[in-house]
């Protein structure tokens, strides 16, 4: 039975992953997706990386602060990755300053599941919930957003069952 990454999806795709598994297919399922990984390893790279989309993509919104790797973020109990916003006085003016936060795990993943990450916390500057209006803008920026969120959770169910395929 897939693991809780999959608890969302129809019991036919779960079937299908169940069958990969089975098999000890899934880790070469998503090596033939995926053969290699992004050279955006440290947190300037990241930062770089995430500027592109957010000034491609979302250019009036509000500055980004700090884009870095954290490797406090547990990925297989909590998120991820992290969007911040803290507010400061200074000089009776406030300042907000914008902050993503990704998990450590991303550095050594194809550049297609930072991708949809990046694009997941940036989304959340923009529209606070999980909603319609969310993933539709999670889409205008990244069309294959959806895919590439099941593929990343197949590829974390996989690092669940048997370990990381990429090091």
């Amino acid at each position: 039975m897939p693991s809780k990454y999959l608890n969302h999806y129809p019991p036919n795709i779960k079937e299908q992953v169940s069958k990969l598994i089975k098999n000890d297919k899934l880790g070469s399922h998503i090596i033939s997706k995926y053969p290699s990984v992004h050279n955006h390893t440290n947190d300037k790279a990241l930062y770089n990386y995430a500027m592109d989309f957010k000034n491609t993509h979302m250019r009036n919104s509000p500055p980004l602060s700090k884009v870095v790797y954290d490797s406090s973020i547990n990925v297989i109990s909590n998120a991820l990755g992290v969007h911040t916003y803290i507010s400061r006085v200074q000089g009776g003016k406030l300042k907000t300053k914008n902050e993503i936060r990704v998990a450590s795990i991303f550095k050594h993943m194809p550049e297609p599941f930072l991708r949809m990450i990046v694009v997941h916390e940036l989304s959340h500057f923009k529209v606070k919930e999980h909603d319609k209006a969310f993933y539709n803008l999670c889409t205008h920026i990244e069309p294959s957003y959806h895919q590439l969120e099941f593929d990343t959770r197949l590829y974390l169910t996989h690092m669940e069952l048997n370990g990381k395929l990429w090091i």
